[in-house]
């Protein structure tokens, strides 16, 4: 027996009732940035949005996508000697010099603190053999994590006819790296002891992202700047369990923008006890009690907007009936909880107190007659 539940929830702290409007921005509220983006983290639903879907150059942001390609090809700390022609770009660098030896490693340090072109350059060789061939590598991916508004010319993020993405794909992007422990390990350092060179020796590098140490709880992720782009900046970060992801393209006075969106975006996304919307009971035969009422066997609790609340549905599987002479806690079914759709978790339902059995004071009719009754009218 399954039953499709969509509801609004709870608060944690016993709220029992909540506003079906979604919190509306201030008139105040504003961002310099041309195209802006706050995610949560946990979801990937939008929280706060201004032309998030424009196309729009993307300058070192573009090395997100190069770290994490990098990250995933593996065999991290083999030494290596960079290509020579790869690390003669222009722009920002790790300071890569001709016959250097490296690390994959090194270089992730050097592509995500100090923004090293040189760094990006030198690891799609690396990894593809050419950075033509990573480049391929790169749309590739754009294409498998869905990713429709954005395509790569090179993976540095200097500025290139057909380099472009959006604010709420670059999001995404972002939301995929951070799942990966080395990438969201390195992007949070503000800065990193690392060795290259030839012989190999140990250089400091600096993180160019001030949000790390500006704004409480930031852990990431990249900066970025070219003529073209101007100031683009993601950042991360998590309070009281809750975490974002912001991005802001061409943003005259981005540091301030991520302040003030992740200030707006932690007042909208609350960690949220979910409860079943309804009282949910299950017929007994046999018992002392009619009927007896189920409980989720776990405490569930989502970072969720207001939004996002109304959107959580539920679908119920439980057996039809039981019969008496259980205790509490016994499992009876499960449900599954959905986020717009998508699967979100699923926990096991179980009876909320125990059910003795009845005196055997009917005869078998009265018993079946009683049997008939709780199944079919409750």
């Amino acid at each position: 027996m399954k039953k499709l539940i969509r509801s609004a929830l709870c608060f944690l702290g016993a709220l029992t009732l909540l506003s079906s409007e979604v919190a509306a921005v201030s008139p105040d509220f504003s961002v310099s940035a041309l195209c802006a983006v706050v995610i949560n983290a946990d979801t990937g639903n939008i929280v706060y949005e201004k032309s998030a879907f424009a196309q729009r150059a993307m300058a070192s942001t573009t090395k997100i996508m190069t770290a994490l390609l990098t990250i995933e090809a593996g065999d991290l700390d083999t030494k290596f000697t960079v290509d020579s022609y790869a690390i003669q770009v222009e722009g920002t660098s790790m300071g890569l010099s001709q016959g250097d030896i490296v690390t994959r490693r090194a270089l992730l340090y050097g592509i995500l603190l100090p923004s090293g072109n040189d760094a990006a350059n030198a690891a799609a060789v690396s990894v593809s053999g050419s950075i033509g061939k990573f480049v391929e590598l790169m749309n590739k991916k754009a294409k498998e994590l869905g990713l429709t508004n954005t395509h790569f010319a090179n993976p540095s993020g200097l500025d290139a006819e057909g380099h472009f993405t959006t604010a709420y794909d670059l999001a995404m992007l972002t939301k995929t790296a951070l799942e990966n422990p080395v990438f969201a390990e390195i992007c949070r350092c503000a800065d990193a002891q690392v060795e290259f060179g030839n012989p190999p020796y140990l250089r400091r590098l600096a993180n160019s992202n001030k949000m790390l140490w500006q704004y409480e709880g930031c852990y990431g992720v990249k900066t970025g700047f070219t003529d073209n782009a101007r100031r683009c900046l993601v950042s991360a970060a998590e309070r009281r369990g809750v975490r974002l992801i912001c991005v802001t393209l061409n943003a005259p006075d981005d540091w301030e923008d991520h302040r003030k969106m992740l200030d707006y975006g932690f007042e909208q996304v609350k960690r949220t006890e979910v409860v079943l919307p309804a009282p949910v009971t299950l017929p007994v035969i046999g018992g002392k009690l009619d009927k007896v009422p189920l409980a989720l066997s776990d405490t569930v609790i989502l970072p969720l907007s207001q939004d996002e609340i109304k959107s959580v549905s539920f679908e119920i599987s439980t057996e039809p009936f039981l019969y008496s002479g259980f205790e509490a806690g016994k499992k009876t079914g499960s449900v599954e909880i959905y986020l717009d759709g998508e699967f979100i978790r699923k926990v096991d339902l179980i009876t909320a107190e125990g059910v003795g059995r009845e005196e055997e004071t009917l005869n078998f009719f009265e018993k079946f007659l009683k049997f008939l009754r709780l199944f079919f009218f409750g």
